[in-house]
């Protein structure tokens, strides 16, 4: 039988070499996930940070007037006139906040409300908060929609800045639907979806089911005040 003969220091060589090629081939293989997870992660950060961008509102002039817009929460039903969200808001930006709220009005009585009251008050600013009397009244939220667009696009077509508030809708979740985020991303607009589900959530800043008390509208005023200073309006 012949005898086989080893090379014991060629196969050292060897094996060594196929261990320094395996560490190579492992530190590639980390390295390119890494990259990959880098990647992709800025992928999804920039467009979230892009989308979270709060849109600009030109600064307000001290003698600018903001016409507060809406059914009842800008009304102030529930507080003293001088409690209500407009009232309190005024106080807090120092320009002129005109109310112009309606009391279970609807968003197509709104829409058809807008231009006159635009024309009277020649705001600078809109706060546009309207769609609660529809969901209340279990009317078709695609025309709710339709009529929040059109009165945004009332307000832009005469060079007026809009801010938008949701108003959420009645039941255990309190959620705004989500055309108040649609429209705020197609026009561009500050957005508040928050403010009215926290104050109608909590008994102490409500004076009944649907409408805030003095506490609760001052909340509001304090987060739509916050928001006018993330956009650079005052």
């Amino acid at each position: 039988m012949p005898t086989r003969f080893t090379n014991s220091r060629t196969g050292a060589a060897f094996a060594a070499k196929m261990a320094e090629d395996a560490r190579q081939m492992a530190f590639y293989v980390i390295f390119s996930v890494r990259v990959l997870a880098a990647a992709v992660t800025l992928l999804i950060i920039l467009p979230l940070s892009a989308c979270s961008k709060t849109p600009p509102i030109p600064k307000l002039a001290a003698d600018a007037t903001v016409l507060a817009f809406g059914d009842s929460l800008t009304f102030g039903t529930g507080a003293a006139p001088a409690e209500s969200y407009p009232a309190q808001l005024q106080a807090r930006i120092e320009r002129k906040v005109i109310a112009s709220g309606v009391p279970g009005e609807v968003s197509a009585d709104g829409l058809a409300r807008l231009p006159a009251a635009l024309d009277e008050t020649t705001p600078k600013l809109l706060i546009l908060c309207h769609g609660g009397n529809d969901f209340l009244r279990k009317m078709d939220e695609r025309q709710a929609a339709a009529n929040l667009r059109a009165m945004v696009k009332l307000a832009q077509d005469r060079g007026i800045a809009v801010l938008l508030i949701a108003t959420p809708k009645p039941g255990l979740m309190l959620s705004p639907p989500d055309f108040y985020g649609e429209i705020a991303r197609e026009f561009r607009l500050p957005f508040n979806d928050g403010i009215l589900k926290k104050v109608l959530a909590d008994n102490a800043f409500k004076s009944d089911l649907v409408h805030p008390n003095a506490k609760g509208y001052g909340l509001i005023a304090d987060d739509i005040a916050a928001l006018l200073k993330k956009t650079g309006a005052i």
